[in-house]
């Protein structure tokens, strides 16, 4: 259970769960995690009234967001809204069938690391891939929150707004409850993985016994039988990992112009890609030529620096980029960020001028509160906080970069969101920011 849990009806915390009501929280962002993140990206995304999320959001910053109640397809709430009036807000999320239950538990029992990482109340980018490949999206995307509110709105109000806002602290807290929505609440989904987990054992023990007692046929005899012709067997399954190229560390000295550990990073690479082709093709979906962006040679360094910890590596990586040891590691955590997006925040700064302007003050004007506003000053793209450590960069997609400034050095201080008050926070220095890995970290060490 969580510090802001309440109660819980049903069996075993699997029907419903209710939280109690948070309290005002102004200045800070509403998620830290990079699941919470991606919660807001799908409401902010989706909604078409920029005025009632910025209204919602105010709301679940002053603490007028009540009990929040969770179950499987549904999430509710009371809220009271800038006319002091009390709403009943829902957000309904589409569950999984049965179905897609089973294919995910089949995924999720072979991979133990995400079960651990679960119990440690962290979302692994590496489950939600996975979940991917087999055709199912835990979290939410474009549109697939629809709202539902007592104030008769069509589309997001400020209710439902804030409402989806305070679950994002939630989901921060424990990632159970993005389950629990889509259908299956943590105990019952842990005993659904154990269950799995006991049967696969037995079946291979058993295989493993009715193999050793069949005494087989002779081939020779078999082959005289004639007339066989049995069916081709069935193409194989993805691997459950890339591929581990062999070793290039022999005793024959190589060519002075070729380095083993360069060339086996290289393989390394391709298999990686290679896996993840196949995985594309077995779902037999069409892939947009945006999806896969070319990247200069200076960026595909940063890439290939940010799969190896071989200094020796590395090294040449970052004399052949031209960043230097300090520059690759920062251009590292900006494409563990965010990939190439990331990397062009860091390295480009670009002079923001017409409608994109006017948009940006708008956003930095209503993300605060007149009194909690930071004094900001603007140098093309990018806005630094006077008296602090903190920096905000705009990207070409809109979305607000958070930047702090360390040894002198503007760093990627964490993901990016469109709200710039949510940025910002993860720029501050006793914030808590998560590696792509998905563990806690500090983002200064």
């Amino acid at each position: 259970m969580t510090g802001h849990e309440d109660a819980t009806a049903g069996h075993g915390a699997d029907v419903e769960r209710t939280f109690a009501a948070f309290p005002p929280a102004r200045g800070r962002g509403f998620a830290v995690t990079w699941w919470g993140q991606a919660w807001l990206t799908a409401l902010e995304e989706s909604a078409l009234d920029l005025q009632q999320l910025k209204a919602g959001r105010r709301l679940a910053r002053a603490g007028a967001v009540g009990a929040v109640s969770v179950r499987p397809g549904r999430i509710t709430a009371m809220v009271r809204g800038r006319d002091r009036a009390v709403h009943r807000a829902d957000v309904l999320v589409e569950p999984l069938t049965e179905r897609q239950w089973d294919r995910f538990l089949d995924m999720a029992v072979e991979r133990a690391g995400h079960v651990a990482a679960l119990l440690d109340r962290e979302m692994p980018p590496l489950l939600v891939e996975d979940a991917s490949v087999t055709g199912i999206d835990l979290l939410p995307g474009m549109g697939d929150l629809e709202p539902e509110c007592a104030c008769d709105a069509w589309d997001h109000c400020e209710h439902t707004a804030a409402l989806c806002y305070q679950v994002a602290r939630l989901l921060d807290e424990d990632p159970f409850v993005l389950f629990l929505m889509r259908g299956r609440g943590q105990r019952a989904l842990l005993a659904d993985l154990q269950a799995r987990g006991d049967t696969a054992s037995t079946g291979e023990v058993r295989d493993s016994s009715a193999s050793r007692a069949r005494p087989g046929v002779d081939a020779a005899e078999a082959y005289a039988t004639g007339d066989i012709l049995p069916p081709l067997p069935a193409l194989p399954g993805l691997p459950a990992d890339p591929g581990v190229p062999p070793s290039l560390d022999t005793e024959t000295a190589p060519d002075a112009d070729v380095a083993p550990e360069a060339l086996e990073i290289l393989a390394a690479a391709t298999a990686v890609e290679a896996h993840r082709m196949l995985a594309q093709a077995l779902r037999d979906t069409p892939r947009s030529p945006s999806a896969a962006p070319e990247l200069t040679l200076a960026q595909d360094a940063v890439r290939l620096a940010a799969g190896t910890s071989d200094t020796r590596v590395t090294e040449r990586l970052a004399d052949g980029s031209g960043r230097g040891r300090d520059g690759l590691g920062v251009a590292v955590r900006a494409w563990r960020l965010g990939g190439e997006a990331a990397l062009c925040v860091l390295d480009e700064k670009w002079r923001v001028e017409g409608e994109t302007l006017a948009r940006a003050c708008t956003a930095l004007e209503t993300a605060w509160d007149e009194d909690e506003r930071p004094p900001l000053r603007r140098d093309g793209n990018r806005w630094t906080v006077d008296g602090s450590p903190g920096q905000l960069r705009l990207g070409r997609d809109g979305r607000w970069w958070p930047y702090r400034e360390e040894a002198g050095r503007w760093v990627p201080a964490g993901a990016p969101a469109h709200d710039p008050a949510t940025a910002l926070a993860a720029a501050e220095p006793d914030s808590v920011a998560h590696r792509p890995d998905g563990t806690r970290a500090s983002e200064g060490t």
